[in-house]
């Protein structure tokens, strides 16, 4: 019963992550994740009719800049820390 409990909790977990994939896709995020931290970043949308995918587009001027879309610049970022990234050290060790 054991062994049996081991061996579909081992078969669930490609299923799991496969599942996950296809949920961020489809919701047009991008995930990243390290031991400091683990992020959920909103992408652009490639069916978007004003960016077509681009994010934004470029604004003419003195100064020319990248205007982003609304189809991802106003969703919120999702961020979990989980250890605390060490201090840069202030002078190089001798």
């Amino acid at each position: 019963m054991r062994i049996r409990t081991v061996a579909l909790a081992a078969a669930a977990v490609p299923f799991a992550v496969a599942a996950a994939a296809v949920v961020l896709e489809a919701g047009h995020w991008r995930l990243y994740a390290d031991r400091h931290r683990i992020e959920l970043k909103p992408q652009p949308r490639r069916s978007c009719p004003d960016c077509r995918g681009a994010g934004g587009w470029w604004v003419d001027g003195a100064n020319p800049e990248m205007e982003a879309c609304g189809c991802w610049a106003y969703r919120p970022e999702l961020r979990i820390r989980l250890l605390p990234v060490p201090a840069w050290p202030d002078e190089p060790p001798f």
